[in-house]
């Protein structure tokens, strides 16, 4: 993590202000504590309160075991992709849905970048490799989504690929409709303040900074091309039979509740208590760009 404090300070514009961001520096500015929770549009002045969380956490995972029981029962398989800037919570979203479920038959996908072999296949074969079996939950953190957004921002694939991708994508996830597979796409969306805030988090803590990556250093000067990518690529695959469901992830507590109650409300699966689940906060969780900033 060590280098000069010259490479790590970049000057960003926010709300049309140039400001200057030194994430090496353990002080966090006034400007990114004091704007991080509403930026990006965010509804509420203050994060779900921490026992309330609890205690809709606990009362959904008890439905996502009695899910996971039914798919198992019952043969369903089901596939869950993650996908959101750089600290947008899809790791702790997919780590808060998988706490309580078997191992055995709830997997977690995360890929490195592909090998030189896996570069030289069709461009979704090493995510199908990862597919669930019947009675299996696969969730992915980041997907075949990378070509949609990550790597036409950061050069590592060509606009062509994109475009193609692009108009692939939608035809892909029909197939997987009509396998049978219950199929869920999340966009996790956060405000420029909240990214930078998380990631002066990760850089200075020590259980964390693993976390942050050069590329996540890379990327900071780049969000306006990462929200016209993100934009585009919502507008070519959000379809009726796959949409995206996009939630405002400021707030981490309200975005897995909501997340998880999404996914539960939207399979009948035996016993399911819709009171212990409760209701989604369309504040949070919509279908499609509508709640993007």
């Amino acid at each position: 993590m060590e280098s000069s404090k010259q490479d790590r300070t970049v000057t960003l514009e926010i709300d049309g202000r140039q400001r200057s961001f030194d994430i090496d520096d353990p002080r966090l500015p006034d400007w990114v504590q004091d704007a991080a929770l509403a930026s990006g549009g965010y509804p509420y002045d203050v994060k779900m309160n921490k026992d309330a969380y609890k205690k809709a956490l606990e009362a959904l995972q008890i439905e996502l075991v009695k899910l996971q029981f039914w798919l198992n029962a019952s043969g369903k398989r089901l596939i869950a992709l993650f996908e959101g800037r750089d600290a947008a919570g899809k790791g702790g979203t997919i780590f808060a849905i998988r706490a309580y479920l078997n191992p055995r038959s709830a997997h977690v996908v995360a890929l490195s970048k592909p090998s030189d072999i896996e570069a030289g296949q069709w461009y979704f074969q090493r995510y199908v490799q990862h597919f669930p079996t019947a009675g299996e939950i696969v969730l992915f953190d980041r997907s075949w989504y990378n070509r949609g957004v990550v790597e036409p921002v950061m050069g590592f694939c060509s606009n062509e690929q994109c475009a193609r991708f692009l108009e692939e994508a939608p035809r892909f996830e029909q197939m997987i409709i009509d396998e049978g597979i219950y199929f869920f796409k999340f966009w996790l969306n956060i405000g420029q303040e909240m990214q930078l805030k998380r990631f002066h988090d990760r850089r200075h803590d020590p259980l964390k900074i693993w976390k942050l990556s050069p590329m996540d250093i890379a990327a900071l000067t780049k969000w306006e091309d990462f929200t016209r990518a993100r934009d585009r690529m919502l507008d070519k695959t959000h379809t009726p039979h796959a949409p995206w469901t996009v939630i405002r992830a400021n707030d981490k507590r309200r975005a897995r509740v909501n997340a998880i109650r999404h996914l539960l409300l939207s399979i009948d699966y035996d016993g399911r208590d819709r009171d212990a689940i409760g209701e989604i906060d369309r504040n949070i969780l919509d279908h499609g760009p509508a709640l993007l900033a």
